[in-house]
């Protein structure tokens, strides 16, 4: 009989959480041991000077909540100091491209790092493991390698796009992360290479000694911050200090009869809100699944609550999101009946580029108990910037705010970032019933909505929800992987929308789900990824 259930973008990840729920964790135990383990084997997709969100359900424990630990601008920051840098904005929303490219790549890219303060909470909170014993095997896979996947080359070697330099710069750039990331000739490790970062695994066997503290105002933190100062760096000891994860308690949603909770702003959770409330006016199962008026009809709310983030979805401390306008029925019975008059939104970009990559991952566990984990953690764009003897790369996460002051998403001296991550948790009877969440960048929260509609609407199992050929509207124009049909790429046309297609099978998120049907667990993991789905 199945005891639990792991979902990760990672074999080795995936392969490390059902250890430890064999072992005797719980679900919060799982899933920090296997992100620990990302941060070593997938290491411009997290890190521990990264950034996330997660909610944890244990009902034996009394305790359901959300923890965000989003990536926060340096207190030296100015809402102007890029204002006159500014080349155009990504297409689908996901940042900004300025002149010199100071914003995504280098020192003045970083935010605060809280992923390892966050994972330390979350163990001393809710865990029955410490740092200390969840470290092992990351340090393992740091000293001793692991194979290069062929996700982790493709995005090394993905080319420039939309202006953004090309990936290579982020492992070649700077001397301290050349050295863990190329070959003695100079050449990026390939596919099949064994990745391996001695200095990195020092490092966590300095926290697993030391604790968290010492990255944050220990012997680590002398190194990071001297390294910062000597590059022209933002961020302080004063950044390091107020790297404090935000618990908070989940917000709510309904869709047909399920319930489900998810993040606040300034994370993804409200934008699946709206788009759910919008679709449920319509009967997309009538539709047909994937159908042109379906691709037509859940095109149109993903473009609704894509505007609505641009204009009114910031970090609720230094802006006054409109949730309860956004959540109301009202405003989604008038969304639907737009979408039911043939209206288009059109998604304003300024001097819009193209779409952007994705650098992020994710982890689910649940068990046999109720109690269910989802995180998504990630770099947001990596910076590329590797403090010499320490092996971790940290986030990149000021290439996302705007850079125009006045604006939802501007900069400001500790502010956070708006980020598509929304780790989720359906409910049917009070009890889990999908657990799931994405990397992704701004196709996050669409990645999720689909697989959810897959689930609640179309009464697939895990596998074949995240399996499923995807689209998304994250600017005016809908994007479809090549498993779209032709047939209804041309009716989208016809109709009057412009359309990109990929080449890729799989693309628009990578999403993770634990489905639990009458106490039967089913996953999926997504494929984009080589994930892997372990049932213990």
């Amino acid at each position: 009989m199945t005891h639990g259930m792991v979902s990760a973008a990672q074999p080795e990840a995936a392969e490390v959480a059902a250890d430890i729920l064999r072992d005797g964790g719980n679900v919060v135990d799982a899933a920090i041991g296997a992100a620990l383990v990302q941060t070593a084997v997938d290491p411009q997709m997290c890190g521990i000077a990264g950034m996330g969100t997660m909610q944890v359900h244990l009902p034996s424990q009394g305790v359901h909540t959300t923890l965000d630990f989003h990536g926060r601008a340096p207190l030296a920051v100015r809402p102007d100091m890029w204002s006159n840098r500014i080349e155009h904005e990504a297409a689908d929303g996901w940042g900004f491209i300025l002149e010199g490219r100071v914003n995504e790549i280098g020192y003045q890219a970083i935010t605060s790092p809280m992923t390892l303060r966050a994972f330390d909470t979350a163990l001393r909170q809710w865990g029955t493991r410490t740092l200390a014993d969840l470290l092992p095997p990351a340090i393992e896979y740091a000293e001793q390698g692991c194979l290069v996947r062929p996700h982790v080359v493709e995005y090394w070697n993905r080319p420039p796009i939309a202006g953004r330099d090309g990936h290579i710069g982020i492992v070649t750039k700077f001397p301290a992360t050349r050295k863990i990331y190329t070959k003695p000739d100079g050449r990026v490790l390939d596919i099949g290479d064994t990745l391996r970062n001695p200095d990195m695994a020092n490092t966590l066997r300095r926290v697993a000694a030391h604790g968290a503290e010492d990255f944050y105002s220990g012997a680590i933190s002398d190194a990071i911050i001297a390294d910062m100062e000597a590059n022209g760096g933002l961020l302080s000891r004063a950044d390091l200090a107020a790297c404090i994860p935000e618990e908070k308690t989940p917000l709510w949603g309904h869709y047909r009869g399920y319930r489900f909770s998810t993040n606040h702003p300034p994370g993804g959770g409200l934008q699946l809100i709206i788009m759910l409330n919008i679709l449920e006016h319509f009967d997309l199962r009538a539709l047909g699944h994937n159908s042109p008026e379906y691709i037509r009809v859940v095109a149109e709310a993903m473009k609704i609550a894509t505007v609505a983030k641009d204009e009114q979805i910031g970090d609720p401390r230094f802006f006054d999101v409109p949730i309860a306008d956004l959540t109301s029925k009202s405003y989604a019975a008038a969304m639907a009946d737009r979408i039911r008059r043939g209206e288009k939104t059109e998604v304003s970009r300024f001097n819009s580029g193209g779409a952007e990559s994705k650098h992020t991952t994710h982890i689910c566990v649940a068990d046999d108990a109720g109690n269910a984990f989802t995180m998504t953690h990630t770099l947001g764009q990596p910076s590329g910037v590797v403090t010499e003897g320490l092996g971790f790369m940290y986030n990149g996460a000021m290439a996302v705010f705007d850079p125009r002051p006045g604006h939802a998403g501007s900069l400001e001296p500790g502010k956070a970032r708006f980020s598509a991550m929304s780790p989720t948790i359906v409910f049917k009877d009070d009890k889990p019933f999908l657990v799931l969440g994405a990397p992704g960048a701004t196709y996050i929260s669409m990645g999720n909505l689909q697989v959810m509609l897959n689930v609640l609407d179309f009464g697939m199992t895990a596998e074949a929800a995240v399996s499923a050929p995807r689209f998304v509207a994250v600017s005016s124009t809908i994007e479809i992987s090549n498993r779209t049909l032709r047939a209804t790429e041309k009716t989208l046309r016809d109709w009057g929308y412009p359309v990109k297609r990929y080449a890729h099978s799989y693309r628009f998120a990578s999403v993770h789900a634990i489905r639990i049907v009458d106490g039967v667990m089913d996953g999926g993991a997504d494929p984009s990824t080589g994930g892997l789905v372990i049932a213990v």
